[in-house]
């Protein structure tokens, strides 16, 4: 596994239906590495796999343990997801934060949620490195675990390679003259539709037209279709067949 992947902790986990539901919240945005400490009902739980909608490998993988100290051991870093614990004094950081960490740590990290009703206990917490806080709305603190699974995974995952589309999905930009060929076609007929009005501010209106397609980062595909589009708008009307 990745060094910058961050491992999953599930602390008593209580339900098989969340503990599924959490390994789908990981699996779309690329993470495997569960590890669940002490579940409530055993493991594995026959109500996991139905809500896990089809990420077995994240539950095939699982690993159980009995303490918290056993499941983050290889860990270096630790994330407590909780809100902020006045009992303590310790880091508390944003998602962002955490996600900026995770990435920039050369050892492996990971990231602890608690038991669904009661969240993490005080000594849970204070074996993390920093307290993580989802910022919500303080009169309906209500998240449930896979919630508060994907939040993080997914503000992980703005600085993964998920978050960046690969060479064939990006299109070359247009070579400098193919963006002159279409303004060109474009001004000529637009002069020839008399659009330049008055005369005074030809230039000026060129100039704004110019502007708006060349910074747009236009690709030869997109070039062509434009080009397309302006000779059926002054090209004479293509013969349809009745409906």
């Amino acid at each position: 596994m990745s060094a910058s992947k961050p491992v999953i902790v599930l602390v008593r986990p209580q339900l098989g239906q969340n503990i599924g539901k959490a390994a789908r919240a990981m699996l779309n945005f690329g993470l495997t590495d569960m590890r669940l400490v002490a579940p409530r009902d055993g493991w594995p739980n026959p109500d996991a796999g139905p809500s896990a909608s089809g990420a077995d490998i994240v539950l095939e993988q699982a690993q159980v343990f009995d303490t918290v100290q056993e499941a983050i051991g290889d860990c270096s870093t630790v994330f407590a997801s909780t809100v902020r614990r006045r009992d303590l004094v310790m880091p508390v950081v944003t998602p962002e934060k955490m996600a900026d960490n995770i990435v920039a740590s050369a050892g492996r990290t990971a990231i602890l949620f608690g038991p669904e009703r009661s969240g993490l206990e005080t000594e849970d917490v204070a074996l993390s490195n920093a307290i993580v806080t989802v910022p919500i709305n303080p009169e309906f603190g209500s998240l449930n675990l896979a919630q508060a699974v994907i939040l993080l995974a997914y503000e992980w995952s703005k600085r993964s390679e998920l978050a960046s589309p690969t060479a064939k999905e990006l299109e070359e930009p247009a070579p400098h003259g193919e963006v002159e060929g279409m303004i060109a076609q474009l001004e000529e007929e637009l002069d020839a539709k008399g659009y330049y009005h008055p005369p005074s501010r030809t230039q000026a209106t060129k100039n704004t037209i110019r502007t708006i397609f060349t910074k747009t980062g236009w690709s030869s595909r997109e070039v062509k279709a434009i080009r397309g589009i302006i000779r059926a708008l002054v090209g004479p009307s293509r013969n349809r067949s009745e409906t």
